[in-house]
Parts: C-alpha cells; structure tokens; sequence
C-alpha cells in the first residue's frame, strides 16, 4: 500500500504536533515488527547453514570452516557493501551519540550476512549485536521515510535496537532495559513508552513464528542463604573474566592490526585458529547455546580443569573470531563463558566443602552468565532482566542481583567504560542525546566568529587608541603586529581604565606596554563544550579566534548560547 505523501513530511502529522507520543508510538509498533522479522531471519539462516556444514565437520580439514565463513563474512562487508568490520553495537552508539540516530539502510542486513557467515560456520560471536544493527538501522530509515526529527529518530534507532534483542531472546524486559541502559542512556518516558512497545511487537513476531520457547528452561533452585554469600564469591570471578574477556579482544584487534595482510586474510587465519581450538574442545565454537543447556540442567561433562579450560578457550575463541576481523556480537559468548566460570566456581566449594550441601550447580552457571553480561556491558539491570527471561529463574533473582551489581563495580573500577563504549569514551566520541555536548558537537567555532571587532597596533600610542575606542562598540581590542599581521595580545578597558583618565600618559604609553601578551585564545577546531567551560573556569566573556598566528575575531559566550538555544530548538522540534 503506498502511504500518501502528505504523510511522509513534518506538515502531515497534524494530529500530533502537540503531542508526539502517539507518532512515536506508531513507529514503535512498527519498528518493533520489522527488526522482530529481522532477528527471525537470522536465527532461521543460521539453523540452515549449521544443518548444511554439520555433515563437513568430521574431515580432518573441518577446522577451516570458520576461517573460510569469517573470510567470506570480512570480504563481503568491505568490498560487497563497503562497510568496516565491527561488533555493531557501538556503531549504533555512535550514530545515536554524534548523528542524531542516522544509519545507512544497508546496515540493515549487512551484519546479518557477514555474521550468518561467521558463526554458522563456527566462529565464537552471537547473533545479538548484528540483529542490534539490523533493527536500529530499520529503525533509523523509517524515521527517515517519515521525516521525523534528531530526538525521533534517535527513539525510532531505540524501538529497533529493543524489538531485535527481545525476538532474538524472546525477552521483551531485557530488550527494554539494555536498549535504554546501554543504546541510549537515558531514562526518559518518551523514550521508554515507544520502546516498551516495540519490544512486546517484536517478542511478539518471535512467538508467532519460532514459538512462545524459554531459551534455557531449567528445573527449580532451592536458594540458601549459604548460595547467596557465596554468589559474591562467584561476582568476583565473573568480574575477572569479563576483564579478562574485555582486554583479550582488544590486544588481539590491536595485534591482528598490526599485521600487513588483507583483512579478509586475517579474517581466515583467526577463523583457522578457532577451528583448531574447536576440534578439541567443541564448546569454544559457535554460540554454544547448546553446551548452555548441558551447565544449566547439570550435565556438563568434566571436571573442574576441563571446564577452566573450557572458560579461556571459548574466550580465547571469541577473541580470534571478532578480534581477527570475524562478524559478530558478545552476548553470546559472555553467556558460555559466564556458564562456564559459574560451573568451575560451583565445582571449587563442592571440592572445599563438599558437607555445605550446595544448590545444584546449574544454578551457579545461570548466576555466572549474567555476572559475565553485567560486567563486560557494565549493565547490571541489563544482566538481571536478560538472565531472568531467558531462563526463567526467578527465584534465584537475588542471587542474581548480588552477582550482578558486584561484578558491574568491580569491572567499572578496572575499566572505566564498558566494552562497547571504550573505544567512543577515548575518542571523544560518547555525546549522550540532550547533553550540552551533544547539541554542540553540531556547532562550530566558525559559525559563532564575531568581525566587528576593531584591531590596534602594537606600536600605537595611548592617544590614537582613545581614537578607536570612541569608533568602537567592543570593550576588547585584539593587537597586532604591524610588520607581520600576527596576532600580539589583547586589550580589554576594564584593564586600562586609570590611563584612560589621566592625559599626561596620553603620549607617554604604546599599546604594548598596556596590553596583555598571553590572553587565553581559541583555535577554529575547537570543541566548543571544551570552550565554553574554559571560559566558565576564567571567568571570561569572550575569547579572540586565532589561526597560524592570525587574529581571526571574536566568540563570545552571548552568540554561543543564543546558537546552542537554537540548536537545541532544531534538536527538540516537534514532527
């Protein structure tokens, strides 16, 4: 059905110009509908190709699978649709941070070829972080097709970030709480209604098409206190190997960088190397959803040594898979290896005190996956909330909550910002939506550069400067070189007063000597938050613009807030 075009700009949403929650509720069921279909296709496309390669994978050259599935997956992002290799979500972060939520349509199934590629052949990722990309793109592009504003826009990437993650877990709260906790970082109810929305649409796809499946059923938990003290043991532990997991992937980006080799060649290699490491120990490949089941009904197989080492192989895997430059996401991953630690740490007090009468130890490996969730995310109620859902476990919910509050600090203390937002936090690139920051990354110096302010000579006399004064509206003067053009200092007349006033220093004074020859200045590429905060800490009204040694004009404090009032105005303005 085409939609007429009235409704495709800003003048044909009458009925909401007052008010635009409805729109945004509208755009919510929608969104949440498509990125629901989004993650369904995934999970089917990864399905068929897992039964494809199942009968390849007992030859002696299995293990280059996934080093062909990741090659395939690297050249098809960089040289098909021309985007870089990444986990997705901090893209989305990113265009939510600096662009006002825009995305390329194609992101809408790029990531979900590239990361079928890669883990149906094998690789360690999961699906979550594509389907995150997919959803926030759709999102991204609807609102786009309907005009709608920066802050719309930013909620309609939010309603497909949400919608994707509660189909793909069939968790509609867990889709709610990271998308708002981790995407967007804000709480704010224009935000959370839409969203709310979108994920009960797409869980609801999920079910229509896939079931109404709890993705790792379990049998009851009887929790004892003695469960709960030593849930802050196991908070430590998963703490440890969200650290562990976290700096594991970026060396091996950082390392696998440093070698002059296509990308698509790299690609092969860490996939090579997963396979090698899977044709051991099965569980490192893949998502792992299947070894998860095993931990959570108590029937993984092993002692305490193979399942340590199971833990650092599927994070070793992980860590060549997205690191070499395979396609993928870490929820998965986090949540086979959160198993796994649950599972050693359970199998240790057993071991220590094997009298205490423990809770079966499929209850440690639940509690593990969203102590590795919350502390890689750094997102506690995103851990809880996920874990609860795709479980089931609600009676070990305040274990739950003591493994994942503790294990968020500790890795908080360890690393500032979470995995996702590392990278953006020490670019400068982490701008949250409706901050001061925010709506001035969309400003430049040059635009608020003020010329009429009139220059002196550094060889004037008093006298002369009295002349310009009386020609002048400003309180500043910029001095220059009268050789060179340079820029020498600044005058401001609160500074100069007593000469103003007393004739007999008329021609006894030149500007140099009154002047002040190191006055703070601003340079054209400046931040303008950085800016405006110098001036607040100096006490200073206006500031000179200076390039190459030049006197450029003025940026005052006055024209900086009257455009960040209008630009804040463009950001917020109703569709």
């Amino acid at each position: 059905m085409r939609i007429p075009d009235a409704l495709k700009k800003p003048s044909g949403w009458r009925l909401f110009r007052g008010d635009d929650r409805p729109l945004l509720m509208i755009i919510g069921l929608m969104v949440g509908i498509c990125s629901g279909l989004a993650a369904l296709v995934l999970n089917r496309s990864l399905e068929a190709m897992f039964e494809w390669l199942h009968h390849y994978r007992h030859y002696w050259w299995a293990f280059a699978l996934p080093g062909a599935g990741a090659a395939l997956s690297s050249l098809f992002l960089n040289r098909v649709v021309k985007e870089g290799a990444g986990h997705g979500v901090p893209e989305v972060i990113y265009a939510v941070s600096r662009h006002g939520g825009l995305l390329r349509f194609r992101s809408a199934y790029s990531r979900l070829v590239a990361s079928c590629l890669t883990i149906g052949s094998g690789g360690s990722a999961g699906p979550e972080a594509p389907v995150v990309m997919s959803g926030a793109s759709i999102g991204s592009n609807i609102a786009k097709y309907f005009s709608l504003n920066d802050r719309q826009r930013v909620t309609a990437v939010g309603c497909g970030a949400a919608g994707a993650i509660s189909a793909i877990f069939n968790a509609p709260i867990a889709g709610l709480v990271f998308t708002v906790e981790v995407i967007l970082g804000e709480w704010k109810a224009v935000n959370i209604i839409p969203i709310a929305i979108a994920s009960v649409a797409g869980t609801e796809v999920s079910r229509l098409l896939n079931g109404n499946q709890i993705a790792f059923s379990h049998r009851q938990f009887n929790i004892h206190i003695t469960d709960n003290l030593a849930a802050i043991g196991l908070a430590v532990v998963t703490a440890a190997a969200s650290i562990l997991l976290t700096r594991g992937l970026r060396r091996m980006h950082h390392f696998a960088g440093g070698i002059k080799a296509p990308l698509w060649t790299r690609a092969a290699i860490g996939g090579c190397a997963v396979g090698l490491i899977g044709m051991a120990l099965p569980v490192a490949m893949g998502e792992g959803y299947h070894a998860i089941r095993e931990m959570i009904h108590g029937a993984f197989p092993g002692g305490i040594f193979l399942v340590a080492v199971a833990a650092l192989a599927k994070i070793l895997a992980t860590s060549l898979t997205l690191g070499w430059g395979g396609s993928g996401g870490i929820f998965a991953p986090c949540l086979v290896v959160g198993s796994l630690a649950g599972l050693t740490y359970h199998r240790f007090l057993t071991l220590a005190w094997p009298s205490m009468g423990w809770v079966n130890e499929g209850c440690f490996a639940l509690l593990g996956m969203a102590g590795l969730v919350s502390g890689i995310l750094q997102a506690p109620l995103t851990g809880i909330f996920l874990i609860v859902e795709i479980t089931g476990g609600y009676e070990v919910i305040l274990p739950l909550i003591i493994v994942s509050t503790i294990s968020a600090t500790l890795c908080h203390y360890v690393e500032p910002a979470s995995f996702y937002l590392r990278d953006l936090v020490e670019q400068g690139q982490l701008l949250r939506p409706g901050t001061d920051a925010r709506v001035l990354s969309d400003l430049s110096v040059r635009e608020l550069i003020e010329t009429d302010t009139l220059t002196v000579r550094r060889d004037m006399r008093l006298r002369d400067f009295i002349d310009v004064i009386k020609r002048s509206r400003r309180n500043h003067f910029p001095v220059e070189d009268p050789e060179t053009g340079r820029f020498a200092g600044m005058i401001h007349l609160d500074d100069i007063r007593a000469h103003l006033f007393d004739p007999l220093m008329y021609d006894a004074v030149l500007i140099e000597q009154i002047m002040d020859p190191r006055p703070e200045v601003v340079h054209p590429n400046e931040d303008l938050a950085e800016i405006l905060a110098r001036m607040d800490a100096r006490r200073l009204f206006s500031m000179p613009v200076v390039a190459d040694g030049h006197f450029l004009g003025m940026v005052s404090k006055a024209t900086l807030l009257d455009q960040y009032r209008k630009e804040l105005r463009v950001q917020t303005a109703d569709a």
